[in-house]
């Protein structure tokens, strides 16, 4: 239940942010959706879908001798939903979902650093039938499986592809904390790579 509420009050704190913005761009101009594959290629691998939200942004432009050298750096809100399976057994079926905040540094050429932290994660995995056993009788369990916080970090790169619709692609390494996991904590690491696109764009 602490998870949903937290989840919201992030959601909120996106939604005044966007509605007491002093500049002329509106919310969709500022926000990007993303799709793409994640897993770790071996046993692990799934789609996932999200938006980012830009929050801050601040342009750096130096001058030198073969033109002026561009650094951006942005904070931006983000959020995803995804769901992974293990297509060899079967046997791991997972949904998760995380929120938090990206640091991104853009250059000149359009070439992207991305720091991440989503202190907000969960992770419901799905087993396959399930029965339990209650003295003489058995009966079977309904969406048997369990939730777990799942908090995570990540860094990648990516490239930018300027007023464009299809506005970039990135390529993250991430690490997830699946806590009480056995009555302790299992970390995993997972890739993730897909393409943003901002819907605003006519290109």
């Amino acid at each position: 239940m602490k998870i949903h509420y937290f989840i919201f009050l992030l959601l909120t704190a996106v939604s005044l942010q966007a509605q007491s913005q002093s500049d002329s761009s509106s919310f969709l101009d500022r926000t990007e959706f993303k799709i793409g594959y994640y897993g770790n290629i071996l046993w692990d691998n799934g789609l996932s879908v999200g938006a980012e939200y830009q929050w801050k942004e601040k342009v750096k432009i130096k001058e030198r001798n073969k033109g002026q050298k561009r650094i951006t750096k942005q904070l931006l809100f983000h959020g995803n939903l995804g769901y992974s399976t293990n297509f060899a057994t079967q046997t791991d079926n997972g949904l998760s979902t995380y929120y938090g905040l990206i640091w991104r540094r853009t250059n000149t050429k359009g070439r992207q650093l991305n720091l991440v932290i989503n202190p907000l994660g969960y992770y419901r995995s799905f087993l396959p039938e399930t029965y339990e056993v209650k003295g003489d009788h058995v009966s079977k369990v309904s969406l048997p499986g369990r939730g777990y916080y799942t908090p995570s970090i990540a860094i990648g790169i990516g490239k930018l592809r300027k007023d464009k619709k299809r506005s970039g692609w990135y390529l993250n390494l991430q690490c997830s904390l699946r806590t009480n996991y056995n009555a302790g904590s299992l970390a995993i690491v997972s890739l993730h790579y897909g393409h943003r696109f901002n819907f605003k764009r006519k290109k």
